[in-house]
């Protein structure tokens, strides 16, 4: 086994998390870090143009390219689980979208967590503090960070319409979904920057590569954790058919997300004891929550075919339009190239007694069949919806001690009645809003799920039928109180039962926020920094 030597911390996962704890921990010269990363380091051009997302989602250079077991809540399909793969993680071919949250969601982390510090209040100003907000400072929002917010380059007549037949049906405009109540209809802010995407590695890793005690090393996928008794020393990974080892001072932490880090966990022994068992390996520490309280937004995809309306699916289907849309990208940087997935966002209420939206819209002037099939050869819109706080809980576990094995993810989605109900009703929701006069004159016709479906049970089955992740899995490290059997991490986000190791990524929400995943879990690896310095200084 390769030695590559001793470092202060050592983080194995360089996507989102990871590049934020890299640019914390190594900001003092006297820290010596070690950042590994299985993926590599992805200068390709796709992961730079916001549209390039169609060509690094299922593509092996940028893609882990996983898939789920076969779901019975999708009747019996097995769906692709996109994540990102290189420096950068899934910033580099995901949505793009800047979305916080709801205030409420942090007050039940720190309900959750017994610990206060993890309130809205608090996180508010861990948001602000990394942000480069588009409209300046102000109470809401910074300006000096390093996450870039920035509006939208194009816009669509039909999205325009679709958001005044949402007003129509009682949804107010909305001035800004990340205030603390998302509640309303608006464009999505993005995280771009003039027109290209701004990932976490342009943000975070890019201006602070050359600091002399950084050291970043792609290629390394994370084997396991060398283990002292029940005291982490350092990491064994492979770099390509090299086993390798680095052993760290003051601590090691796993930012390899939400399907990543519980895998490391339990190749290591620390996991569900039983479960470890059967794979043939020894049980260092039973933690049966690793892996476990796996959540996810399930999107739900209604098509409608239009008139009258110019949608993405004509200037794809041209030769002079696609030719229009890169000359428009290559003189101004804006048009149907700098598109984020979804361009219209709208948040409501599936009932009139939620206390609080818990239904999250995406809506695009496009439709496809499915996510790598070419778009549809008639003019369209797509209006996705997504239960925001599902009920159903899903597990993530290897199926053997090979680094290299696909984990076996079960998202368990529509598993609890209560969301199969808000299936239904956010499906019937979609219907009302279609059938607004601002989009009469446009003659919407339903093409998916279909007008068959009429049902509370036909549309539980159309859910079923159309249903789709929308890539934000978390909560499989879930951070908890001591009395919590499924708690994996502390408040602070040390690894129960195990010293000097820490879990600082999305999986350890134990819910998942109310919205779009990627900004929330920079804000974690924000405050997983802030908290490793203070508890490791002079170590």
């Amino acid at each position: 086994m390769r030695d590559m030597g001793e470092f202060d911390y050592i983080i194995a996962g360089g996507g989102a998390a990871g590049c934020v704890l890299a640019n914390r921990l190594s900001a003092n010269p006297q820290h010596s870090v070690l950042l590994l990363e299985a993926g590599n380091d992805e200068k390709w051009i796709w992961t730079k143009i916001p549209v390039g997302y169609l060509y690094c989602i299922g593509n092996p250079r940028t893609d882990w390219c996983y898939s789920t077991q076969p779901e019975p809540g999708l009747n019996g399909r097995s769906i692709i689980y996109a994540r990102g793969k290189g420096l950068g993680g899934s910033t580099l071919i995901n949505g793009m979208l800047y979305l916080r949250g709801q205030s409420r969601d942090y007050d039940e982390w720190a309900s959750l967590s017994g610990d206060n510090s993890w309130c809205w209040d608090s996180v508010l100003q861990s948001f602000k503090q990394m942000e480069a907000h588009w409209s300046g400072g102000n109470e809401a929002h910074g300006a000096d960070g390093e996450w870039r917010v920035e509006k939208q380059r194009l816009g669509w007549d039909i999205l325009d319409r679709f958001a005044e037949a949402a007003q129509q049906s009682g949804i107010p405009f909305s001035e800004d979904f990340n205030r603390g109540d998302n509640f309303g209809v608006n464009s999505f802010e993005v995280n771009q920057k003039r027109g290209l995407r701004w990932s976490a590695v342009s943000g975070f890793l890019d201006p602070i590569r050359s600091r002399p005690n950084l050291r970043i090393i792609t290629g390394a996928l994370t084997d396991k954790l060398m283990l002292q008794g029940k005291r982490v020393t350092g990491i064994e990974y492979m770099q390509g058919n090299q086993k390798c080892c680095a052993r760290s001072k003051a601590e090691t932490i796993l930012a390899a997300g939400s399907l990543g880090s519980p895998a490391v966990l339990q190749r290591s022994g620390i996991g569900a004891g039983a479960d470890l068992q059967a794979l043939g390996i020894d049980v260092v520490h039973d933690l049966p929550g690793v892996g476990g309280n796996l959540q996810d937004h399930l999107q739900l995809r209604s098509i409608y075919k239009v008139q009258g309306s110019t949608t993405l699916n004509q200037r794809t289907n041209s030769l002079w339009g696609k030719a229009m849309m890169g000359l428009e990208f290559a003189l101004k940087r804006s048009g149907p190239l700098t598109m984020a997935p979804s361009q219209l966002g709208l948040f409501a209420k599936s009932h009139e007694t939620e206390s609080s939206p818990n239904l999250e819209y995406h809506v695009q002037p496009l439709s496809l069949d499915k996510f790598g099939d070419d778009l549809h050869n008639f003019p369209a819109f797509t209006a996705s919806v997504c239960n925001l706080r599902p009920d159903s809980r899903g597990s993530v576990k290897i199926a053997d001690p090979d680094p290299h094995s696909m984990p076996k993810i079960s998202p368990c989605y529509l598993s609890a009645e209560s969301d199969q109900r808000k299936a239904a009703a956010s499906i019937a929701l979609t219907r009302r809003i279609v059938a607004q006069p601002a989009l009469a004159p446009f003659k919407p016709e339903e093409y998916l799920p279909g007008p068959g479906f009429e049902s509370e049970a036909d549309l539980v089955k159309a859910a079923g039928d159309i249903g789709t992740t929308i890539f934000h899995p978390v909560g499989t490290c879930k951070m908890g109180r001591a009395d919590d059997p499924m708690a994996v991490t502390d408040s602070r986000l040390r690894v129960r039962g195990i010293e000097g190791l820490r879990v600082v990524d999305a999986s350890i929400m134990p819910t998942i926020t109310s919205g779009n995943t990627s900004s929330p879990t920079l804000m974690i690896a924000q405050r997983g920094a802030e908290m490793i310095l203070a508890d490791t200084e002079g170590l």
